[in-house]
């Protein structure tokens, strides 16, 4: 677990989004393999999903490899599926890089969205209905996913987890419903500027 694991990491980036998740729980708590596969699967059930309990026994021997986590010191000894896992240092700094790294991932997604239904600026009539359907994936979201009230509050990490995901989702949609209106006025505007010039 010296320098060649962290320059294994350095130049081979780990792409597994569910590599990613079971690292975050480990941080989040030290667990066991199965109990890493039930917690998978209740925390991000619908976003990101284990093919198999196996599927966590392979991620954790990646993890470990990468030096990422390392067994507990008072499981050494135990059997295979009673190892507890816990997060390296280097662990938790791979782990807040690939965290920053997502934000930009996003925007970069964001961009390119905004980009392609500039394309569109020539038949607005697409456009708009691009942004029908934008707006009304929007709103499913929304309703899909559930407030973060105040029953989560004594439950701990969880419920910070589900009011942190409520609001976000709340705030976001929001935003996007507030640029799809934005959008909707200056494709009609860039329309009705370009109604002179084809009867020219």
């Amino acid at each position: 677990m010296g320098a060649g694991t962290v320059g294994t990491v350095q130049t081979t980036p780990m792409h597994s989004s569910v590599n990613w998740a079971l690292l975050g729980l480990i941080i989040e708590r030290p667990s066991y393999a199965y109990e890493l596969a039930r917690r998978f699967e209740r925390t991000y059930d619908g976003a990101i999903a284990l093919s198999s309990v196996s599927h966590v026994y392979t991620a954790l021997a990646t993890l470990r490899e990468r030096g990422l986590v390392e067994e507990a010191t008072d499981t050494r000894a135990s059997q295979r599926s009673r190892r507890r896992y816990q997060a390296t240092a280097h662990g938790l700094e791979e782990h807040a890089q690939w965290l920053i790294g997502q934000v930009a991932e996003e925007r970069r997604r964001q961009r390119v969205l905004v980009l392609q239904l500039g394309a569109l600026a020539h038949t607005p009539e697409r456009a708009m209905q691009v942004l029908d359907a934008f707006e009304r994936e929007c709103l499913a979201e929304a309703a899909a996913t559930p407030p973060g009230g105040q029953e989560s509050i004594s439950a701990g990490t969880t419920g910070l987890a589900a009011r942190l995901l409520g609001e976000e989702a709340r705030l976001r949609v929001a935003a996007k419903l507030r640029w799809s209106e934005y959008a909707r006025a200056q494709l009609r505007t860039f329309g009705e500027r370009q109604q002179p010039l084809a009867g020219e």
